[in-house]
């Protein structure tokens, strides 16, 4: 997420200055979250992070930031119940169809609580995890959901996983792209199909990809419209 910050989700949160902010998987040592924490600092705002096994420790972050800072170190789909209201969510954590198509239906039981749909930024709706799951805890995806898989990499030439070589060689990747329920995007689709709101989706292509979704309103789509228009992402 740390590559979009300057550029859409920093312009975001000037414009709207959300309160309530929640950060799905810390990445980079924490390079988005900080930069989260700062603007709450700054804005009063407050920010809750979830990831079961965050890469990095968070002590110092919880000192420096105790009041604008809540951490979950649980499974997404588990923190996402105690949620009960959030201004923009960001989700760049487990890249498979089951858990981001659930924890977007947990921001839409989490939204109809509240009365409105936040902004949500979606990571990694393009290659290689836009239409092939990746699970880091493979044990925690119902079976019927969990598509053949191996660890071995990936390449971009290729739809199967490489023998040797590729990207990302230790993680757990499905054997194939596409086909249902396979990939991150295809979960952004899926959901797009089964809400009830009525959703806006922005699709940026660079960076792995990002999808932007947020209710149809023309005033708030003229802003995402020209930020992602001018962000050259």
């Amino acid at each position: 997420m740390i590559r979009f910050w300057e550029k859409t989700i920093k312009p975001v949160c000037i414009k709207y200055e959300p309160k309530h902010i929640v950060e799905i998987g810390l990445f980079l040592n924490g390079r988005t979250t900080i930069k989260l924490l700062e603007y709450c600092k700054l804005m009063g705002g407050r920010l809750t992070v979830i990831d079961p096994q965050p890469n990095f420790h968070t002590d110092a972050f919880e000192s420096v930031f105790d009041e604008e800072l809540f951490i979950h170190k649980q499974h997404s789909l588990e923190a996402l119940k105690d949620i009960k209201q959030a201004d923009l969510v960001l989700i760049d954590g487990d890249h498979n169809w089951y858990t981001v198509y659930h924890e977007l239906m947990q921001v839409e039981r989490m939204a109809k609580e509240a009365g409105k749909f936040p902004l949500v930024m979606v990571h990694d709706i393009e290659w290689p995890y836009g239409r092939r799951d990746c699970y880091c805890f493979p044990e925690r995806i119902p079976t019927e959901f969990r598509q053949p898989y191996a660890k071995k990499g990936i390449s971009a030439d290729s739809s199967e996983l490489v023998e040797t070589g590729g990207i990302n060689v230790g993680q757990n990747h499905a054997l194939h792209e596409y086909g249902e329920k396979n990939g991150v995007l295809t979960a952004v689709e899926d959901f797009l199909k089964a809400t009830s709101f009525s959703l806006r989706f922005h699709r940026l292509y660079t960076n792995n990809g990002l999808a932007i979704l947020l209710p149809r309103d023309e005033e708030i789509d003229r802003v995402i419209e020209y930020i992602v228009d001018t962000s050259g992402l």
